[in-house]
């Protein structure tokens, strides 16, 4: 949400090859077909954390943190609210608190930050971080709110306690219990996730009405790395999503999105290589970073499916010519962006790797082939057998409705759904395949003629509650899932292998009694991405610029403050760390510099650091640079932030008379670790581009965030080995090598 830099560089993604691909997902019959970022321009300037809900009347709902929406405003909206009826055209309806509504516990002048929608049961519930409480005086007791609505619009009414109180800090203060990000498993256990750098991130259980933490907290991400977590439930796995590095450096935000999955909401996680997000050497497998582009800090992640099954992410950015609202380091300008979400192999990747959209894209599917809110009383578009009616814009009855409409053969349908009477109700496509809830039996159940397959319903479910129930088929499988509110959090999941592919008309069903339906959508299902962008390419090596250290360095080094106590002996360059920096104005540390090839290259360096585990060690660091002088640099390196160590690709820029430091993340660390940066010029600016990778075994990369350099400079490749002496450190580099 807001990180306090707490210490060390940050991470960096690359626009070389990340022209973003096409979007796979299909056209709707209306609404727009193109969009562009960032999709919030008709509520304001800025509008940062955004999550997205559709409501019941089948429009959708964003919510942002306290902030002005729009320059030289001042005004601080308490949770913006804005309206669409296409994901791609936003208007503000209003703030969701009023400038003096508040509960008991917050003191005057909070704001409420990082909120988070959710339907539970027969209502709406919002949780919120309260940045001042009434606990202490002293600043940062940050609580977990929660307000209750009808609508998605309000009217809001907070609940009397705090869902997560204020907790001390260990290290003095208080824990910063931030970022609410709530979750529904298939047994009917509701989850609040929170938390950030300070204390990490934490789960606890939640009471029936969502309103309070129950049992005993279980930590699920490490202090010091991650913070703005959202879980999902995707094909039998959890997937925490977290926000990693500084939300909030301007020019120099880094911010970006990491994810771990695990086979319980309570973990552990892990991430694509098998690091858990627990460890002091971090994992997580990046998400979403930055490309090169005009957005930078990209990350604190909502989600949403449109009508055709395609997964979506909302997160806010920020423009690098125009990072801040109003005058140079005020409050960050965080427009809210869209882009697709894709899974390969079973990990999710925005634009399939490809990172945040700056041009035209294909717009979500928000209206279908059958696109049915019962708006009117007329069922012209449908064939009746039994007892049907529309009134107060939904849809009420037993018996058959089919649309005339024919579909297939790869579809989604869905249909928000409620039992007033009957015994099982559910979707049809064709005569032969439907998607049903077996309230009698307690079970979604999926039916391809007389073969069918099912699953349990949690117990104690009230299906006199509104639910959304979904069918895809692709091909000849089928998935169906029941849950409260089409964001990833499943009440049960049912897959059939069917006879045949699927074609006819759609309908719906129910039995023994009546049932409401409402926002009825039939639309052609979206298209799989299978592929992740590629990563750069490492080609034949350039000898002429590298160096294997095997005899002492010779005169094509370059120093930048000479450090007398880095040598070459047996095959390496070995540098005791050094207590001094690059940041700000004391640029104190040495730089070890070669000039670096014409084009596009890759520097490539293998080190070994050990910087221990679990113990503070800030801020040891020794890694690759790309430097144009101590205001201008990307360094990449391993480095000891308090308990983590991490490999962050940090950045330093001259801005508004002063230098301006922030940073991304890349991968995890190990006592070896190799790093990559991939240098590119854009043909269309002339800027420098550098994409950075890092890697645990020299064959297995995990590429990030890109840094850029304006066209009239010319950066040089080196090595740096500096944060502190204290315990004494040495970092061995075995080579410095160029790939064209």
């Amino acid at each position: 949400m807001r990180h306090l830099r707490r210490g060390g560089a940050l991470a960096a993604a690359f626009g070389l090859l990340l022209a973003v691909p096409p979007s796979t997902s299909a056209a709707g019959s209306d609404g727009p077909s193109r969009y562009r970022n960032p999709v919030s321009v008709g509520v304001g300037d800025t509008f940062a954390d955004p999550v997205v809900v559709r409501g019941d009347d089948g429009l959708w709902y964003a919510y942002g943190t306290t902030d002005p929406l729009h320059e030289g405003e001042g005004v601080f909206h308490r949770v913006p609210t804005a309206r669409s009826a296409d994901l791609v055209d936003w208007t503000y309806v209003g703030d969701a608190f009023g400038p003096d509504q508040r509960p008991s516990y917050a003191a005057p002048g909070a704001a409420y930050w990082a909120p988070d929608v959710r339907r539970l049961g027969d209502r709406w519930v919002m949780y919120v971080t309260v940045t001042d409480t009434t606990v202490s005086t002293e600043g940062n007791d940050y609580a977990i709110g929660a307000a209750t609505a009808p609508t998605p619009t309000g009217p809001w009414t907070f609940a009397d306690e705090p869902v997560v109180a204020p907790r001390p800090g260990g290290g003095g203060g208080w824990l910063w219990t931030i970022d609410p990000s709530q979750f529904t498993d298939v047994d009917g256990r509701s989850y609040l996730y929170y938390g950030s750098y300070y204390g990490g991130i934490s789960v606890t259980e939640l009471s029936p009405d969502g309103l309070r933490a129950v049992g005993t907290p279980t930590p699920v991400a490490i202090d010091n790395k991650f913070e703005g977590s959202y879980v999902l439930r995707h094909d039998g796995w959890y997937y925490l999503f977290a926000s990693t590095a500084n939300c909030c450096a301007g020019p120099a935000t880094g911010y970006s999105v990491q994810v771990g999955r695990a086979r319980s909401p309570r973990g552990p996680f892990t991430d694509r290589e098998g690091v858990a997000l627990t460890a002091s050497r971090a994992g997580g497998t990046p998400v979403l970073t930055q490309n090169g582009n005009r957005w930078i800090g990209t990350g604190h992640n909502g989600f949403l499916t449109d009508l055709s099954g395609q997964d979506w992410m909302v997160y806010h950015a920020l423009d690098r010519a125009d990072p801040y609202l109003d005058e140079p380091f005020g409050i960050n300008e965080r427009p809210m962006l869209l882009d697709r979400l894709d899974w390969i192999d079973g990990w999710p990747a925005v634009n399939a790797g490809a990172g945040p959209s700056e041009g035209t894209r294909p717009a979500p599917v928000t209206t279908g082939r059958v696109d049915e809110r019962f708006d009117t009383a007329s069922l012209a578009g449908w064939q009746r057998a039994g007892q049907w009616r529309v009134a107060d814009g939904r849809l009420d009855g037993s018996g058959t409705l089919t649309s005339r409409t024919t579909v297939g053969p790869d579809v989604r349908a869905e249909a928000d759904l409620r039992f007033t009477g009957a015994t099982s109700a559910g979707v049809t496509l064709g005569d032969r395949v439907e998607a049903r809830v077996d309230a009698t039996a307690g079970r979604l159940v999926a039916r391809d003629g007389r073969r069918q397959a099912s699953t349990p319903l949690p117990a104690g479910l009230d299906l006199g509650n509104r639910h959304n129930l979904a069918i895809e088929v692709r091909g000849q499988q089928l998935t169906a899932e029941l849950s409260p509110a089409r964001l990833g959090d499943q009440l049960a999941v049912v897959s059939l292998r069917l006879d045949r592919p699927v074609a006819g008309r759609p309908g719906l069903t129910a039995g023994g009694g009546t049932a409401e339906f409402d926002n009825v959508s039939v639309a052609r299902l979206y298209q799989q991405a299978k592929r992740a962008v590629p990563e750069p390419r490492v080609g034949p090596r350039l000898t002429a610029y590298s160096d294997e250290f095997g005899d002492g360095l010779d005169d094509r080094w370059q120093w930048v403050r000479a450090d007398p106590a880095a040598t070459v002996v047996g095959g390496a360059l070995r540098w005791p760390v050094q207590s001094a920096d690059l940041t700000g104005t004391g640029n104190t540390a040495g730089v070890l510099l070669r000039d670096a090839p014409s084009g596009d290259y890759v520097a490539e360096t293998k080190l070994t650091l050990d910087l221990g585990e679990e113990t503070v060690r800030n801020y040891q660091q020794a890694g690759l640079v790309a430097y144009v002088d101590d205001d201008r640099f990307a360094r990449l390196a391993q480095v000891a932030i308090w308990n983590t160590r991490q490999v962050e690709y940090g950045y330093e820029l001259p801005f508004a008379g002063q230098p301006v430091y922030g940073g991304s993340i890349v991968g995890t660390p190990a006592t070896i670790t190799w790093l990559r940066l991939a240098h590119h010029i854009d043909r269309a600016t002339g800027e420098h581009e550098f994409r950075a990778g890092s890697s645990r075994d020299g064959r297995t990369w995990t590429w990030g965030a890109v840094w850029t350099f304006p066209a009239d400079t010319t950066p040089r490749i080196g090595l740096v080995a500096h944060g502190g002496a204290d315990p004494a450190v040495t970092a061995e580099f075995d080579y410095l090598r160029f790939y064209r």
